[in-house]
């Protein structure tokens, strides 16, 4: 029997603590921030709070412990808001081992650092007399409601650890789950966190009452986008044709299920952001986060030209009205269309 530690109890981190749970074969431990997810589990097996209406195993236990929750852990699953992996990595330390794999599936990037999750991960666990990690990062077309319910879902798990990507494909895999492996860490995680603002984008598209040729323009363009920066970070062009990239960039854009679509569709509609936020209760729209530091980062890098993304700076930051950003996009300079330069 695997002993897995899942760390954030968000409708991602409930959708994950189901799978393994209905597989078999796994004691899963899901640390939750929240008193009321805890007892909410505990008390009526559901997650009422991020994921409700879906039935959690038994073997699947929550916590509010970081210690009780890694005590003899094989696996660590990090599904945290990106905003807190470093303050939780840095309380977890003390608890970790050498011998546990590690896998990443929270889709962001460290606002200040420009760092991707792995990168974070292993900084913190490395430091002092810390260890290298083994680690993972764990990314594709995967709504939390849907992969709980047990729609059929297909996802990669992307290492340079080949010994982790095969046994995270094999503890993780079911029937209505499939796992690919990868071993483009960069390409995979930047692919899953870079998708969620191109989908706050076609959020506001569509609140500002535009049809599918706007959308289907803007997912195009918005792969290129995401592929340029890829590969100026050392990742290869064909991971973003993949689940991580091009599969997780549709699901996000046209998903009725995405928080991050649902943010952009309040913005076109006009609504402000902390107005848009404060409604979430709770919940996580990530793409907000990892706009400024895409931008960042895509400047960091060379100045590469992502005016998708620096024009959702402009909204979600800037406070400019969508229709100008759009009407911005629309009147750049004529461009050869080829992916990686235009």
């Amino acid at each position: 029997m695997s002993r897995i530690a899942i760390i954030g109890a968000g409708a991602w981190g409930t959708g994950l603590a189901v799978v393994l749970g209905r597989r078999g074969g796994h004691q899963v431990q899901l640390w939750a921030y929240e008193k009321e997810v805890r007892d909410s589990i505990s008390e009526r097996r559901s997650n009422e709070l991020f994921l409700p209406g879906q039935s959690i195993p038994n073997c699947v236990s929550p916590t509010g412990g970081l210690q009780e929750a890694l005590e003899e852990a094989q696996i660590v699953v990090s599904v945290m808001p990106s905003q807190h992996c470093r303050q939780l990595f840095d309380q977890m330390r003390p608890h970790l081992r050498p011998s546990m794999l590690f896998v990443s599936a929270t889709k962001g990037l460290e606002e200040e650092t420009l760092l991707r999750m792995t990168e974070v991960i292993t900084e913190v666990t490395a430091s002092g007399d810390g260890f290298s990690p083994r680690i993972g990062a764990l990314s594709g077309p995967s709504f939390a409601k849907e992969v709980a319910r047990g729609d059929p879902t297909a996802i990669t798990i992307a290492s340079q650890d080949a010994d982790l990507a095969e046994t995270v494909q094999r503890e993780f895999s079911d029937p209505r789950f499939r796992v690919y492996t990868n071993d483009d860490v960069a390409g995979v995680e930047l692919g899953g966190a870079l998708k969620n603002v191109i989908a706050i984008a076609a959020g506001v598209c569509d609140g500002l009452g535009l049809g599918h040729n706007s959308i289907a323009a803007l997912i195009t363009r918005g792969l290129a986008e995401i592929t340029r920066l890829a590969v100026a970070c050392n990742a290869r062009p064909e991971t973003m044709a993949g689940l991580a990239g091009l599969g997780d960039l549709v699901l996000t854009c046209t998903g009725g299920l995405s928080r991050n679509r649902s943010v952009g569709v309040e913005l076109g509609r006009g609504r402000k952001l902390p107005q848009i936020i404060a409604g979430m209760h709770g919940a996580v729209a990530e793409g907000v986060f990892t706009t400024q530091a895409a931008v960042g980062l895509a400047r960091a890098r060379g100045g590469v030209e992502m005016p998708i993304i620096e024009q959702m700076d402009a909204i979600l930051h800037r406070d400019k009205p969508p229709a100008d950003a759009i009407r911005d996009l629309m009147t750049r300079s004529a461009k050869s269309e080829i992916a990686l330069r235009s």
